[in-house]
């Protein structure tokens, strides 16, 4: 079998994709060839400009493949996908050497600038993995101790999800809430890859940590990206996040949308605003839109498309439990009910959908696809409508079909992490039955003294042993101790246990409506305009960095300044009509 071994270079820097020329790899580099049962490698002498250099690049990346084959079979397969969607930001040199043999997969190693100082790589880029990444930039490290550090998330953007529902209302562009990682990682020292993850090949549990070769570091384990791409790393955070549950019930996978991502919000707003086309005009029936689950995205959601659809629309929320939002302040929530009850929302407490299916179209509504040239292509998406059949989970309700022209999905989420272990080693990180890694309270994964996981991806529990709230506010807390906790166990200093500090909680109910309660006064609840002030002006302080924060914070003054002159214009002019 021939080999072929060569590497990736980036055709300038901060290039949005690498897969792109490629040269021959070093002299003295070597092919790698894995079986189910054994590790082998064959030495291919390559002649190159690099000459002896050559030789360590070989030794450096594979060494530690070699000395943990008999553990880690699973690097017998690596993915068959080469460079689908990888870039890589800000890179002035080489990252990526590619090991490939004809007709087999290829092996892409992540190439570290530096063999001796510390290797981070974080999983996920969103509260928990981002904010990490900046801890870490901001702490003060010895010269020869300051980590690496790599950030890898499927999506070039970091999302401010909390504020997902600005998008809807039309309050805020999307830049300010989806800036790129490129951008918030400009003025750093940290490297991003855009890729899925695909295996993870932990080997901090081995009992090897403590050997260290001089001139290197310690290896905790390897990452394997869709891509191709490898990771060695010494240090490992999972802040992967979760995605929405939506195979639930029969129908739920094929007809409903989550709302979780900037992709979700956009799609749904592309939704709306089709059916706003199709429904324009006095005579046209109103929009139905069902959103399943009244916790706080489903309410924030009902609040929201309430008063975007104004008349033209009759929003239905269901849940299982018989109050909205059952967990959260009775202050938040009473300001939540007054909202809901005062706009076109028709609230089905106590009843769980029991399946979905799409309403066969009618005469009328096919007439209306085939007259409604001007809308195009997706008239014959936005003309269906679906049946929720609801049943009671109280006493005393009787069962009930509703029809809806879009049904919103909002309740349940799974971690990813169950379907990143390696096929032979299923139960290498333990799990909860959320899927969720079990961790101690320095954040670390049990029995893996080199990983850590926050988040979604984190089962922690508080003194009470209550599970803490997968919630935007306790990644971002989780992300400052995990950046502290990394410098303390990369310097040999003891870890601090987590403590969560329960600030309060917020919610936006429309574009100048919203509710928030802080902890450290007890029973205060700030409601209204107020509330949504408030809930802004928190949400700008914790945006990533100070520029963006800067730069939105102009755009929204701007936005302010021109909605209230629009205001007070529109008033003078009926007071002038008036008169």
């Amino acid at each position: 079998m021939s080999h072929v071994a060569s590497w990736n270079v980036p055709a300038m820097v901060g290039a949005p994709s690498m897969a792109g020329s490629t040269v021959i790899c070093p002299s003295g580099s070597r092919d790698i060839s894995f079986s189910q049962s054994q590790c082998s490698w064959r030495a291919t002498s390559l002649k190159g400009p690099f000459g002896a250099a050559g030789n360590h690049w070989g030794h450096l990346i594979f060494k530690s493949l070699w000395r943990y084959a008999g553990n880690i079979s699973n690097f017998s397969r690596p993915s068959s996908k080469l460079f689908s969607s990888v870039s890589l930001s800000r890179l002035g040199d080489n990252r990526f050497v590619r090991f490939a043999s004809s007709g087999e997969a290829s092996i892409s190693s992540y190439t570290w600038p530096d063999n001796q100082r510390p290797r981070v790589c974080i999983l996920g880029g969103g509260f928990g993995g981002l904010y990490t990444a900046l801890r870490l930039e901001s702490l003060v490290w010895p010269d020869d101790k300051k980590p690496q550090v790599v950030l890898v998330d499927q999506s070039d953007r970091f999302v401010f999800k909390p504020m997902l529902y600005e998008l809807l209302s039309g309050e805020v562009d999307a830049w300010e809430i989806a800036p790129s990682f490129t951008e918030l990682l400009k003025n750093t020292g940290v490297q991003f890859i855009k890729d899925r993850v695909k295996v993870l090949c932990p080997s901090d549990h081995l009992n090897r940590i403590g050997i260290k070769e001089p001139g290197k570091s310690c290896l905790g384990g390897i990452v394997h990206l869709e891509s191709g791409i490898m990771i060695e790393y010494d240090w490992l955070v999972l802040a992967l996040g979760a995605e929405a549950k939506l195979d639930v019930v029969p129908g739920s996978a094929e007809y409903t949308l989550p709302f979780s991502t900037l992709e979700d919000a956009l799609k749904v707003d592309r939704e709306l605003r089709m059916l706003e086309r199709q429904r324009f005009g006095e005579n046209s029936s109103p929009i139905n839109v069902a959103i399943v689950g009244c916790g706080y995205s489903g309410v924030e959601l009902a609040a929201t498309i309430s008063e975007r659809l104004q008349n033209n629309g009759i929003i239905q929320a269901i849940n299982v439990a018989t109050a909205i939002c059952p967990n959260a302040p009775a202050g938040n929530r009473e300001a939540a009910l007054k909202v809901l009850q005062s706009r076109n929302i028709q609230l089905f407490l106590g009843y769980f959908v029991s399946c979905i299916k799409e309403v066969p179209p009618s005469n009328d509504s096919t007439m209306m696809m085939k007259d409604g040239e001007d809308i195009g292509s997706d008239t014959g998406t936005c003309q269906k409508k679906y049946n929720l059949e609801l049943q009671p989970a109280q006493r005393g309700l009787q069962s009930q079909v509703l029809e809806a022209d879009l049904i919103l999905w909002t309740v349940g989420s799974k971690s990813l992490i169950p379907h990143l272990q390696p096929s032979d080693q299923p139960y290498v990180l333990p799990l909860n039955g959320r899927g969720q890694a079990e961790t101690d309270e320095t954040l670390r994964v049990k029995g893996h003294p080199r990983i850590f996981a926050i988040g979604d991806s984190a089962a922690l529990r508080d003194p009470s042993g209550k599970l803490l709230p997968a919630t935007a506010q306790v990644a971002f807390q989780q992300a400052d101790f995990t950046g502290w906790n990394l410098w303390a166990a990369i310097n040999d200093r003891p870890l601090l246990p987590f403590r969560f500090q329960n600030l309060g909680e917020m919610m936006t109910l429309g574009k100048n409506d919203g509710a928030i309660s802080p902890s450290f006064i007890e029973g205060l609840t700030l409601e209204g305009p107020i509330g949504h002030a408030a809930r802004k002006m928190v949400y700008l302080l914790r945006l990533p960095t100070d520029e963006h924060r800067v730069r939105v914070g102009i755009s929204w003054l701007t936005k302010t300044a021109i909605d209230s002159a629009a205001s007070l214009q529109s008033t003078i002019a009926n007071i002038l009509a008036g008169s």
